[in-house]
């Protein structure tokens, strides 16, 4: 499989995932991103041994789009600071079902993930397990039964936009697990990483990156001569 890769320097590595790859190893033993990157900078950089990589945050499954991975324990160890202090930009975009009732919108929910289910549900904020989760959205584009939305995350729960967008009556375009009434088995979800923006952790200077979805494919079809425009 051909790696895009964004950006690249000693420290960091950014690139586009591909949909329906995990991005590491789990109980279904299938190849993961994580071990495809290691492989690939072993043979371009001609590394003997192990190659280390270091994952400091996730996609789920079946979503695709840029990821940011730390090529030094150094910024790995910054890069997780980042984000923790919520200090790295991350834009996605997604296609859902439905016009949502406001053009933009902050929405805040309280989640609680089921481990046994592998789902997140909303809860009271008083819940025992309760985490809050935060996310800005904003409509690009709309026809009758779809809408193409900017989303900016300001938390990173499992599987926070999928769920919150749900939540908000638009479930995303082909989402199984959260718009199984409005979806049909069979349909990617229409969810993608689109930016990631930060300060470098060892120039200090500003990374930005762009991960066009794959406007080829429905329905990012319906948009293709919008995303190019969308600024991160």
């Amino acid at each position: 499989m051909r790696i895009s890769v964004l950006f690249e320097d000693n420290h960091l590595l950014l690139v586009e995932k591909p949909i329906n790859i995990p991005v590491q190893g789990d109980r279904t033993g299938d190849i993961d991103f994580l071990s495809m990157l290691k492989q690939d900078l072993k043979i371009r950089y001609q590394k003997p041994g192990n190659v280390y990589l270091g994952l400091v945050h996730r996609l789920d499954r079946p979503v695709g789009g840029v990821m940011v991975f730390a090529k030094t324990s150094k910024a790995a160890s910054r890069m997780s600071d980042l984000i923790r202090r919520q200090a790295m930009e991350r834009t996605y975009l997604a296609v859902v079902r439905g016009v949502p009732q406001k053009d933009q919108a902050l929405l805040e929910h309280h989640l609680v993930k089921n481990n046994r289910e592998n789902k997140v549900y909303t809860v009271a904020a008083n819940h025992k397990n309760a985490k809050k989760a935060l996310l800005d959205y904003k409509t690009i584009a709309k026809t009758k039964k779809l809408s193409l939305l900017s989303v900016q995350l300001h938390t990173g729960r499992p599987h926070q936009i999928r769920v919150q967008l749900s939540a908000n009556g638009t479930p995303i375009y082909g989402d199984q697990k959260y718009g199984q009434n409005v979806n049909r088995p069979g349909q990617q979800i229409a969810l993608w990483a689109h930016s990631l923006r930060f300060e470098h952790p060892v120039k200090k200077e500003m990374v930005e990156v762009l991960s066009p979805p794959p406007t080829e494919k429905y329905p990012w079809e319906i948009w293709k001569n919008v995303y190019n425009k969308i600024e991160a």
